[in-house]
């Protein structure tokens, strides 16, 4: 039985890519025009964390904020696919927390202090097969903090669809088996409100994706 265990995060991703603003409205509740292309950024391998987490507020922030994401898993070498042929390179889907240090990413000019605090990825709560999840873009992904829920969009609202997505980054290296991609969060964190609302120790965020199952964390003091 489930409660009998503790999950750990499924995969160990090799490379971890993060896509920035893919829903218009996250855009537009950040300030920030809707791009052009793809945004990508990295997210380094300590930032891998089991479903449950503890997430770890660090020292260096004090605007730490949740993402809640669709991740994708890649199943076989992608390297300068066609978005036609790109989701034949995907294995499976999961959900993810792309938890971000609001005010590391406007200071700094790159984004992975901001993005790769350690255990900054929970995931899981497993992987669902891509031939089971069914259309990634027909998923409704919801997120709450201590039973408040924040954000509720389907990923149909995505501005770059996943084979888009796996396409474009594959142009830039090959993508491995393993590897995963967290597609971009919607509207509703807690940097877009007004006032602006943080995560702080305590708190338990749960993030769910209709047929992938959810996560759910609580954050603690570093």
């Amino acid at each position: 039985p489930l409660t009998d265990v503790v999950l750990e995060a499924p995969v160990i991703a090799g490379t971890a890519l993060g896509i920035g603003l893919n829903y218009r409205a996250h855009a537009a509740e950040t300030g920030m025009p809707p791009p052009a292309e793809p945004v990508l950024f990295a997210k380094m391998r300590g930032t891998v964390n089991r479903p449950s987490g503890p997430v770890v507020h660090p020292e260096w922030t004090r605007r730490l904020d949740y993402e809640g994401e669709l991740g994708v898993v890649i199943g076989r070498t992608a390297h300068r696919v066609a978005p036609a042929d790109a989701l034949d390179h995907v294995f499976g889907y999961l959900v993810c927390n792309d938890v971000s240090a609001r005010d590391r990413q406007k200071a700094e000019p790159q984004w992975i202090r901001a993005k790769s605090g350690w255990g900054f990825m929970p995931m899981g709560p497993w992987i669902t097969s891509a031939d089971a999840a069914g259309d990634p873009h027909d998923m409704r992904i919801r997120t709450w903090v201590n039973g408040d829920l924040r954000q509720d969009t389907s990923t149909a609202d995505m501005m770059f669809p996943v084979a888009e997505l796996v396409a474009y980054a594959s142009q830039v290296f090959p993508l491995e088996p393993g590897d995963i991609i967290t597609t971009g969060t919607p509207s509703g964190v807690g940097v877009g409100m007004d006032p602006m609302r943080f995560l702080a120790p305590g708190d338990v965020v749960r993030i769910e994706i209709s047929g992938l199952g959810a996560i759910e964390h609580e954050i603690v003091a570093g």
